[in-house]
């Protein structure tokens, strides 16, 4: 296995715990807050499908799926099509409420194939390029594939902890 194969295979896990976590609620369960400044289910996977996007299109050099393929305009959030979730409070975070499982694995899956795509164009030297010097080191596209890797896993991690008291409570 090439470090290549081993991206792919690991946004196909993401992939995995994404539709797990999703599969089956409705909207009120996907939208529920542990407490009222606690992220939901669909706020979690929503950001870091966004992340994922927003990261991926920059590196690749194309436009990120978010508008390219009119999700933004399916979700109408109440905020701008640049909006990645970071720095959201709580009224950002209740607007994810409204949309639907389908919605979400859809845009997620969009977004999955782009990268994919994108992911089958590199070669293992390529992970070696430098693709953001505000960084001290500076980042390289190994680094940055592989921390929207971690931070993917980890929103996921924590949607799969909401819907596992979401379903003991249930």
């Amino acid at each position: 296995m090439n470090a290549i194969d081993l991206l792919v295979d690991s946004v196909g896990r993401v992939q995995e715990n994404v539709h797990t976590v999703v599969n089956g609620l409705g909207q009120e369960q996907l939208g529920h807050r542990l407490d009222p400044e606690a992220n939901s289910i669909a706020w979690l996977v929503w950001h870091l499908t966004r992340v994922q996007d927003d990261h991926v299109a920059e590196v690749a050099g194309h436009e990120q799926v978010w508008t390219a393929q009119g999700w933004v305009e399916r979700f109408a959030l109440p905020f701008g099509p640049r909006a990645t979730g970071y720095g959201q409070g709580s009224a950002e975070i209740a607007a994810l409420g409204a949309v639907s499982g389908e919605l979400l694995t859809g845009y997620y899956d969009a977004v999955h194939a782009s990268t994919v795509e994108y992911l089958r164009t590199l070669t293992d030297d390529d992970l070696d390029r430098v693709v953001d010097t505000r960084w001290d080191p500076p980042v390289t596209l190994g680094v940055r594939l592989v921390s929207v890797i971690d931070d993917d896993a980890q929103h996921a991690g924590q949607a799969s902890f909401v819907r596992g008291i979401l379903e003991r409570r249930a």
